[in-house]
């Protein structure tokens, strides 16, 4: 089994659609060693505090935090992006994960450069690839993918437009 290390941003995403049947989160967690830094969990903390949608994926994602490994890992002080995608980053070099699942598009470019030897996933893509291991049919995942870019606002976001467009049938 793969293991995958989770970034908050990711979770929340998937966290969003876990009422959805199939619910990502859980293939998710069914096909990779999931790996969530102790800081990463503290920010889904925080936005669960919120009553909103994002409060809402990230308790739905809390509430699973048994199906995954957390563990704690110093920051690197020179990292320019917050606690959990440092520690997240982090914790994919120090593990050699094979995939490392973060949603912050603003900052892809750097996190990319960031991993060692770990691939840079996002939500879009990981649907993408549960779609080509036959996880999850093409049309179930354009759905999903439609109602976590409704939540997320990811309407413009061309990144997402593009994955949505390979979201084919194997």
């Amino acid at each position: 089994m793969s293991r995958l290390i989770a970034d908050a941003s990711a979770l929340v995403s998937l966290g969003i659609v876990t009422d959805d049947d199939p619910d990502p989160l859980a293939l998710c967690l069914s096909r990779y060693e999931v790996v969530v830094p102790t800081a990463v969990i503290d920010e889904l903390r925080e936005i669960a505090s919120y009553d909103d949608v994002h409060g809402h994926a990230a308790s739905a994602v809390l509430d699973q935090v048994d199906a995954f490994t957390t563990q704690s890992v110093d920051l690197d002080v020179e990292f320019p992006l917050d606690d959990g995608e440092n520690a997240a980053v982090t914790l994919a070099n120090n593990l050699d994960a094979a995939l490392f699942l973060c949603d912050e598009f603003n900052q892809l470019g750097l996190i990319h450069a960031s991993l060692a030897d770990t691939r840079l996933v996002t939500t879009p893509t990981l649907l993408s690839v549960l779609v080509r291991t036959e996880h999850l049919s093409a049309a179930d995942a354009r759905l999903l993918l439609d109602a976590i870019s409704d939540a997320r606002s990811w309407g413009a976001n061309s990144y997402v437009q593009r994955a949505r467009s390979l979201l084919k049938e194997p």
